[in-house]
């Protein structure tokens, strides 16, 4: 599993931080942080997801007001949003 993180499109609401600890704040910059993301486009940061952190990343992606979060299964399909 996978999760992309668009930094830009994140408004610092911060939820996703309560779901998973692979998200900080940034409170200078009012955004979250994806700990251990690589960014593989600009604003756009990814890293694979731990078998044992797979609820908390599905539920931080769900949490995100503004859909800053998305989970991709192993064959790259979008599960959520």
């Amino acid at each position: 599993m996978r999760v992309e993180f668009d930094e830009d499109t994140c408004i610092g609401m911060y939820q996703c931080v309560a779901e998973w600890d692979a998200f900080s704040e940034d409170k200078s910059a009012g955004k979250a942080v994806l700990e251990g993301g690589e960014e593989v486009e600009d604003g756009i940061f990814a890293r694979e997801v731990p078998a044992e952190a797979e609820l908390d990343a599905k539920f931080a992606a769900r949490t995100c007001p503004v859909d800053a979060i998305a989970i991709y299964d192993d064959d790259g399909e979008q599960l959520i949003p």
